[in-house]
C-alpha cells in the first residue's frame, strides 16, 4: 500500500486555512493512489497554542471544525493532530478521518513538560492504544514525546500493531535529527515495529519546527528521508511486511540547516503576523551583515530597509563596507548621521552631568538615539525592526536596552558570536554578499575612538565556550574550569550572564536554534542573591 507524510507549515489558529491544506494535500496523495495520510501533531490548529488550551472557546472552534473536516474526506484514510475534550479533561490527540467521520481517537501519553514544553499545563494523560488496519496491515499512532519514553509505543506493539506512526511538532535544534534517529532506533529494538515519522514545519514565534519528516524499517534502518525547512508530500510504499520505502534526500550540514531554520523564522513571522517588510540598523559589523542577508534571503529584496546611522565614532571602513553590502544586495539603504542629534543631547545634558567623566552613558547615548530613529521609521511605515545582536552579547549584557535592543524580532538572539562568522562564510559560499573586510577586521561598537568588543569581554572563543557550558548544559563553575577555561574569565562571564537577567527580559523575542536559548526555556529570576560557587 501507499502511505503518504503531509510535512505541514500550520498557521497556529488558522483552523479554516489549516483545514483548507489538509484537504489540499489528502487530494493529491489520494490522486496518487495512497490509502493513508498522516500529518503532524496538532495539525489542525497549530502547536504550540500555548494558553489558547485554557479556554473553552478554542476546544468547541476545534471539534467544529474536525467534524466538519472529516465529512470532506472520502476515499482515503487521514490521520489529523487536534486539541481534544472529553468527560471534562483536555488531550492533545490524533483522530483518524475515514469515510466522512471521526473513526477513532488517539490521546497522547506522554507530556513533556521541560525546555520549551508545557503540555502538563493543558493535558490530560492518555492511557489507552490506538490500533487500525487498512490495506491488509495494522498501524498503531504515537504522538511526539510519546515515542520518546517506552511505555506508548509498547501499547502499541502489544496491541498488534506492526508500523508505528509517529505525528511530531518537534522543534528545530542543531543536531536534534541524530537525537530523533536514536530515539526512534531504541523504540524499534524494544518492539519490531517499522516507524513514520511525520514532523511539522515552519516558524512559530521563537521556534522553529524542521520537518526532515522520515522513516526507518523494523532493523532501524532509514528508509525515508524528506526534505527540509519546506512544506512536502511524500509518498512511501510500505510492502506486505510493514516495512516502509521511500525517497533519500541528505540532511543538510550544521551552517545550512542553522541558515535556513534562521530564514524561515524571519520568513514566517513576519508573513505570518502580516508585517510588510523589515528595517534594520547596518553598522558594517559582521551581526548586522548576517542579519541583512538573511532578511533578505527570507523576504526578498523590495521587504528590506538598510540604515546606517553613522556616529563621529564610525569607522570610514564601516561606512563603506555597509555601502557595498546594500548595493550588491540591491535593498533600499539610507544613512542618517547622528552626529549633531548626539552632540544636542549632551549640550542638554551637560549641566546635570558637570564634573562627571566621559562612560558608557555617552556610548548608550547613541545607541539610543539609533533605536529611536529605528522605531519611528517603523511607525511610519509600517516595517518591523529586526535587532541584529547574537547570543554572546545578550549572555554578559554587551548590549544597550531602547538602543541596539529596540526592536521586534531578534534574528541572531541564540546564535553564538562564533557560530555568526561561521554563518557568514557560509552564506558567501553560495555568492558573496558580505564583503570580506567586515568578516576579518575586530568586532567593534564604535561608540568611543578605537574601541572593540574584546576591550570589554573575553575572546569570544572563550565567552562562547563558557556560555555553552553554563547556560545550555548547567556545568557547574568548577566542572567548566576543568574543561580548560581560565577560572577568572569563568566566574566574571558567569557572573555577568546573572547580571544581565533584567536586560534580557525586556529583549525580543528571537529565533531558538540551540537547545537552550534565553526565551521559554531559560527561567531566572531577575531578583536574586544567589552565587554560583559549586
Amino acid at each position: 500500500m501507499k502511505l503518504a507524510i503531509a510535512q505541514m507549515n500550520c498557521i497556529l489558529g488558522d483552523l479554516r486555512e489549516n483545514s483548507a491544506k489538509i484537504l489540499q494535500y489528502a487530494a493529491q496523495a489520494k490522486s496518487q493512489g495512497v490509502l493513508l495520510m498522516l500529518t503532524p501533531e496538532l495539525s489542525l490548529c497549530g502547536y504550540p497554542p500555548e494558553d489558547l488550551l485554557l479556554r473553552e472557546g478554542f476546544y468547541q472552534a476545534c471539534s467544529a471544525a474536525l467534524d466538519e473536516l472529516a465529512k470532506k474526506i472520502s476515499g482515503i484514510a487521514v490521520l489529523v493532530g487536534h486539541p481534544y475534550q472529553s468527560e471534562g479533561k483536555r488531550y492533545n490527540a490524533a483522530s483518524l478521518l475515514r469515510d466522512g467521520k471521526v473513526a477513532m481517537t488517539y490521546c497522547k501519553h506522554d507530556l513533556p513538560n521541560y525546555a520549551v514544553f508545557d503540555e502538563e499545563r493543558y493535558f490530560d494523560r492518555g492511557s489507552e492504544p490506538c490500533m487500525f488496519e487498512l490495506g491488509g496491515l495494522k498501524f498503531g499512532v504515537n504522538i511526539c514525546a510519546d515515542v520518546w519514553e517506552p511505555e506508548a509505543a509498547r501499547r502499541a506493539s502489544a496491541a498488534g500493531a506492526q508500523v508505528l506512526l509517529v505525528m511530531n511538532a518537534s522543534p528545530f535544534a542543531i543536531a536534534k535529527q541524530e537525537r530523533r534517529y536514536s530515539t526512534v532506533r531504541d523504540r524499534i529494538a524494544e518492539t519490531g515495529m517499522a516507524v513514520v515519522y511525520a514532523n511539522l514545519v515552519g516558524g512559530q514565534d521563537e521556534l522553529i519546527f524542521d520537518g526532515g519528516s522520515f522513516a526507518m524499517d523494523n532493523r532501524g534502518d532509514i528508509t525515508h528521508q524528506s526534505k527540509q525547512f519546506i512544506e512536502h508530500l511524500s509518498v512511501l510504499e510500505i510492502d506486505g511486511d510493514g516495512q516502509p520505502r521511500g525517497e533519500q534526500i541528505s540532511l543538510l550540514s550544521t551552517e545550512a540547516g542553522v541558515y535556513r531554520a534562521l530564514c524561515l523564522g524571519v520568513k514566517d513571522y513576519i508573513e505570518k503576523n502580516r508585517f510588510p517588510g523589515v528595517l534594520l540598523g547596518l553598522s558594517g559589523g559582521i551581526d548586522s551583515a548576517l542579519t541583512l542577508a538573511i532578511a533578505v534571503d527570507a523576504l526578498g529584496v523590495d521587504k528590506v530597509h538598510a540604515v546606517m546611522m553613522p556616529s563621529p565614532y564610525t569607522a570610514q571602513i564601516s561606512l563603506d563596507d555597509s555601502r557595498e553590502m546594500a548595493r550588491i544586495l540591491g535593498v533600499r539603504y539610507d544613512e542618517l548621521s547622528i552626529a549633531s542629534a548626539f552632540e544636542n543631547y549632551v549640550s542638554i545634558l551637560s549641566v546635570p552631568f558637570a564634573g562627571c567623566a566621559t562612560d558608557a552613558t555617552e556610548e548608550n547615548l547613541q545607541a539610543r538615539i539609533r533605536g529611536t530613529l529605528l522605531m519611528a521609521m517603523s511607525n511610519k511605515f509600517g516595517g518591523l525592526v529586526l535587532t541584529t545582536g547574537n547570543k554572546s552579547e545578550m549572555s554578559v549584557g554587551y548590549a544597550t536596552l531602547y538602543g541596539d535592543m529596540a526592536g521586534g524580532f531578534a534574528v541572531l538572539k541564540d546564535v553564538s558570536k562564533s557560530l555568526v562568522y561561521g554563518l557568514s562564510r557560509y552564506r558567501n559560499s553560495l555568492g558573496y554578499v558580505i564583503p570580506e573586510r567586515i568578516i576579518t577586521r575586530p568586532p567593534s561598537a564604535e561608540l568611543r575612538p578605537d574601541q572593540t568588543d574584546q576591550d570589554s569581554l573575553p575572546p569570544y572563543d572563550v565567552l562562547d565556550g563558557v556560555v555553552e557550558c553554563y547556560m545550555e548544559q548547567n556545568m557547574s563553575i568548577p566542572d567548566i574550569v576543568a574543561r580548560g577555561f581560565p577560572e577568572a574569565d569563568v566566574r566574571r562571564v558567569v557572573r555577568l550572564i546573572r547580571l544581565s537577567e533584567y536586560k534580557r527580559r525586556q529583549s525580543a523575542v528571537g529565533i531558538r536554534i540551540t537547545e537552550r536559548s534565553y526565551g521559554k526555556d531559560w527561567r531566572y529570576p531577575i531578583t536574586v542573591r544567589y552565587q554560583d560557587d559549586f
